[in-house]
């Protein structure tokens, strides 16, 4: 099954230019929106308290939500945990808390859980506590530190095995690609502000996966044409590599993208972020494998003799 043929002769390359120039403007909105709005960072990294809450009844959660607003806990997230009984709620901590010093007693953490702990059976006197975790500021901090870290070395892996694997262009162009699809990611978030925790950083690192994947496939046949078609043009050859795995490339993010949009829609809110940095970085990562990737490369100036295998007389030279 395709949804293109092979001998499709869509000229990619012809609109690199103004694709590069979306993706430059697209790329400086969402650093001027990090830097001025900064990341809805969730409970993961700020620290707080979780509270899980078993009801004898079958609860509305947004009944629950507005009884909570009403008793001062005007940021707490509630969502369903498990059965139509049971909800998570999530409490971040006070200001004043997370500029304390990170060195709390046991004592303190206990005293503070069960003040929050009180003052939420007052507001939902039906409810009975089923488990209390408590997240510190110190391990949020760790936490945020660790994924941008996890980002950054998968980064520079990528680039090496694309270095090693194809050539140096194709690294940079891969690179440069796989920055830009995270970034545009955490713009929107940050535009929109919606909760960045660890499930979002999951999708984020899963993204970057994903486009690499898509990068490959091309980079692989643009190698393979280059031997072949020894009268094309550089452009010539990466718009044919492009076209001959177009149907794989629609037909896998369609697919994948298909089943994101069912998490979004029916998976709950607590995936919501998940599905969503999914659902960008797909659209996105397909675009930068065409747009970014290999214009990036075919900018600096690769030509056939990148790719060719080294000469016989090349390699009986001797010095």
């Amino acid at each position: 099954m395709e949804f293109f043929k092979h001998n499709t002769q869509i000229d990619f390359m012809a609109q690199r230019n103004w694709a590069a120039l979306a993706s430059v403007i697209l790329f400086l909105l969402s650093i001027t929106s990090l830097v001025i709005n900064g990341l809805n960072w969730g409970l993961d990294f700020t620290g707080g308290t979780q509270i899980q809450l078993h009801f004898p009844t079958t609860i509305d959660v947004t009944q629950v939500r507005e009884s909570l607003q009403n008793a001062g806990f005007k940021e707490a997230v509630v969502q369903n945990y498990g059965t139509s009984q049971d909800v998570l709620v999530s409490l971040s901590l006070p200001k004043e808390d997370k500029n304390q010093s990170t060195q709390s007693s046991v004592a303190g953490v206990d005293a503070s859980k069960d003040v929050v702990v009180g003052q939420l059976l007052k507001a939902l006197p039906e409810a009975k506590v089923q488990q209390v975790d408590y997240i510190g500021p110190q391990v949020g901090q760790e936490l945020a530190t660790k994924g941008a870290l996890a980002i950054v070395f998968a980064l520079l892996g990528t680039m090496i095995y694309i270095a090693l694997r194809f050539e140096m262009r194709f690294a940079v162009g891969s690179t440069v690609a796989l920055i830009h699809d995270p970034i545009l990611i955490l713009g929107i978030f940050s535009y929109f502000h919606i909760e960045f925790n660890l499930v979002a950083l999951a999708a984020v690192l899963t993204v970057i996966g994903y486009s690499l994947n898509d990068t490959i496939v091309i980079f692989d046949r643009v190698r393979e044409n280059f031997r072949k078609l020894r009268k094309a043009s550089p452009v010539d050859v990466i718009n044919q590599s492009t076209n001959q795995t177009l149907s794989r490339t629609i037909m896998t993010s369609a697919l994948t993208l298909t089943v994101c949009c069912a998490l979004f829609f029916l998976g709950g809110s607590m995936i919501h972020g998940f599905a969503l940095a999914l659902i960008i970085g797909i659209v996105v990562g397909t675009y930068s494998s065409i747009y970014v990737a290999g214009s990036l490369a075919l900018g600096l100036g690769l030509t056939r003799q990148h790719l060719l295998p080294p000469s016989k007389e090349a390699l009986d030279e001797r010095p």
